[in-house]
């Protein structure tokens, strides 16, 4: 057995694979750390102040307009998986509810998987849900998640190469023949689901793919939230040099995969050092403005209002629970009362 034979046997069996990922994780954010002092360790904060507060106003409300259409967007991601799964009973403001909270949660946690399925889990399990269930909604969004990104990805690197260059490193050819390879995946996909029902998982967990046409309304889903969430950042991109919004898209979906592959809190670091390395031609100081400016709007405006309401419906249930447990003590307090036996009333020859 070779050496680096032995060496992955014993990662794998002594560290294990969810060890291997945690420290590659590490791996990562420690680059994107070393990455971000280099680049900013002499910035002076005087310069982002200025550039926020040079910001069109009407810029920076169509870039937090945008945001919330895409967690509008992401409330679909949730709907869509209840309906695949054949849970039709449970109603839009739920999946709403789960779809916001279990992603604003996730996506300010990290580790989006297991913190978002706890946020769903804890609504879901309300309506019957098991968590056999909800972690077939969670792979259902995972699915839209990837297939929405292998589109706007791989067109966008097709037609934009070099955009992809600014992150990988790698010639703008072989990013275009990624892009098409990713194109060519896509479309296998949607014609492989579209010949036969398609079925993921074993004879006690599985999940039945939908079909060619939902395949492609679950596409859609998963581009208009990237596409959303990339015209946010482009609103808040400084206004020179020009980029074009296709190379923005390319570069901020690569960055956004990084900061999610990562499993950083909202992907910190890592997604900021790897828009301020593939757009080197802006200005530092504006840069991490915009930055600044969309961390706000898409990760701490969200988390704080999904904590609110998170947190107003556990008053609520609490609240109803607590009715609830009155009202059952009131009824077997009448049912003891009315099974109580009654003293027989003095006779008045008795009382004479």
């Amino acid at each position: 057995m070779s050496f680096s034979s032995r060496v992955w046997r014993f990662l794998r069996d002594k560290v294990g694979l969810h060890g291997l990922g945690f420290i590659a994780s590490l791996i990562v954010i420690g680059f994107a750390v070393t990455v971000l002092y280099r680049m900013l360790h002499k910035l002076n904060f005087a310069d982002v102040w200025n550039a926020l507060a040079a910001k069109d106003p009407l810029h920076v409300a169509a870039a937090f307009v945008l945001v919330a259409c895409a967690y509008v967007t992401l409330t679909f991601y949730d709907l869509f998986a209840l309906r695949t799964i054949g849970k039709n009973d449970v109603p839009y403001r739920v999946a709403a509810l789960s779809g916001f909270c279990s992603y604003s949660v996730g996506h300010n946690v990290g580790f989006t998987v297991f913190t978002g399925g706890s946020v769903r889990y804890r609504i879901y399990s309300a309506w019957g849900l098991n968590a056999v269930d909800v972690a077939k909604i969670c792979f259902v969004a995972g699915l839209t998640f990837w297939l929405g990104n292998i589109a706007v990805l791989g067109l966008g690197i097709l037609i934009h190469p070099e955009a992809a260059t600014a992150v990988d490193q790698l010639p703008p050819l072989v990013n275009r023949l990624l892009g098409a390879a990713a194109i060519v995946v896509l479309v296998g996909y949607v014609v492989w689901v579209s010949m036969a029902p398609r079925k993921i998982g074993r004879s006690t967990w599985f999940v039945t793919l939908p079909a060619g046409k939902t395949t492609l309304l679950q596409i859609g889903i998963g581009i208009l939230d990237l596409s959303l969430c990339a015209a946010a950042m482009y609103m808040l991109m400084p206004t020179s040099p020009y980029i074009d919004p296709i190379s923005l898209a390319v570069i901020f979906v690569t960055a956004t995969l990084l900061g999610f592959a990562s499993h950083a809190p909202g992907g910190l670091g890592v997604f900021d050092a790897a828009l301020l390395v593939a757009l080197p031609q802006f200005d530092t100081g504006e840069m991490v403005g915009a930055l600044l400016v969309f961390r706000l709007f898409y990760y701490i405006i969200p988390f704080a209002f999904s904590l609110a309401l998170l947190g107003g419906r556990e008053l609520y249930l609490g609240s109803q629970r607590s009715k609830a447990a009155c009202a059952k003590d009131d009824v077997a307090a009448s049912v003891v009362a009315a099974k109580a036996p009654v003293a027989p009333a003095k006779s008045a020859t008795a009382a004479e």
